[in-house]
């Protein structure tokens, strides 16, 4: 068994990270596995005796949270295997999991990236295989037009797939992702720019251009909660994520596409947002949408003035 490195970024991930963990001791490859916890200055304790029998782990202390693509490049640096598996801690592999989407990745010499089929508590599937995004489909699902005409725009995730077998995709998900080591190195890493989300897609995409494939493997079957560390956080969330889609769409598809997701940002996505959370959320909800409208608005100009590389 050739070794794998797999890089966690933990932020206050509470007992979630535990159940990872064990996870990965209790797998078939756990004996080839290198692991390195990146800890995101966690006040949790979450990263306090990480320590599996029969699983080598390492921790990583930040004294601040540098965000989830600087912290990946972080725990990548740490190891040498020739492939990588970025997971998150609200993850738990199965028991050959980590084995079948290794052999989807080994299988082809020009399959890069390999993402695992992410089930829910109850087993079932998570569509997480993801479009390529168009300078058109970022301004369009910013203003909710996938959801208002599905047919004629489809959404980022592929919804019309059941993700039961394994094919090539265009993008999967950074709560698994396996890629060679050698081109993880050619690309630079994650763009750590992308503080958190829309990373995944970046690589992806640039993995692509590279004339590497990028594939899902749908025996490869890894529970998934989602969002597990960040519900706390919905301002936060609502701002990280606008921004990094600003910022794919510039550093993509050039200025208009950036101007065009940010207009659409402050003119329809963030004021629906702001009057279902006064329907449904209440003052709570209502002030978390206002302070991630403050945060863009204070990030919008260094991003019009920022250079796309």
């Amino acid at each position: 068994m050739t070794p794998l490195d797999v890089v966690i970024v933990n932020w206050n991930a509470g007992p979630q990270l535990a159940a990872c963990l064990s996870s990965l001791a209790a797998c078939a490859d756990a004996a080839a596995l290198r692991v390195v916890v990146v800890d995101n200055a966690s006040t949790d304790g979450s990263a306090e005796g990480p320590e599996r029998p029969g699983l080598q782990v390492t921790v990583l202390r930040n004294s601040e949270n540098l965000g989830f693509a600087r912290a990946c490049n972080q725990g990548a640096a740490a190891g040498s295997a020739d492939a990588i598996l970025f997971l998150n801690p609200d993850t738990e592999v199965s028991r050959d999991g980590i084995g079948q989407a290794r052999a989807v990745l080994e299988a082809n010499s020009r399959t890069g990236i390999v993402g695992a089929r992410l089930v829910d508590e109850d087993g079932a599937t998570h569509r997480t295989c993801a479009r390529t995004p168009t300078a058109f489909s970022l301004v369009a699902h910013t203003l909710f037009l996938d959801r208002l005409l599905p047919v004629r725009i489809p959404p980022h995730f592929r919804l019309d797939w059941d993700h039961a077998d394994t094919r090539p995709v265009d993008a999967v998900m950074g709560a698994f992702l396996m890629i060679r080591r050698p081109l993880f190195a050619r690309l630079g890493g994650f763009d750590e720019r992308f503080f958190v989300y829309w990373e995944d897609a970046d690589l992806c995409t640039r993995t692509g251009r590279a004339g590497f494939a990028v594939c899902h493997a749908a025996r490869a079957v890894i529970r998934h909660r989602g969002q597990g560390t960040t519900e706390g956080v919905k301002d936060r969330r609502l701002f990280y994520f606008l921004r990094a889609q600003a910022l794919y769409a510039q550093k993509h598809h050039g200025t208009a596409a950036l101007l065009g997701v940010l207009a659409a940002a402050f003119t329809v996505n963030l004021p629906v947002r702001l009057a279902r959370a006064l329907l449904r959320g209440g003052p709570g909800e209502a002030g978390a949408v206002l302070r991630a409208t403050r945060w863009l608005a204070g990030a919008s100009p260094k991003l019009l003035t920022r250079r796309p590389s």
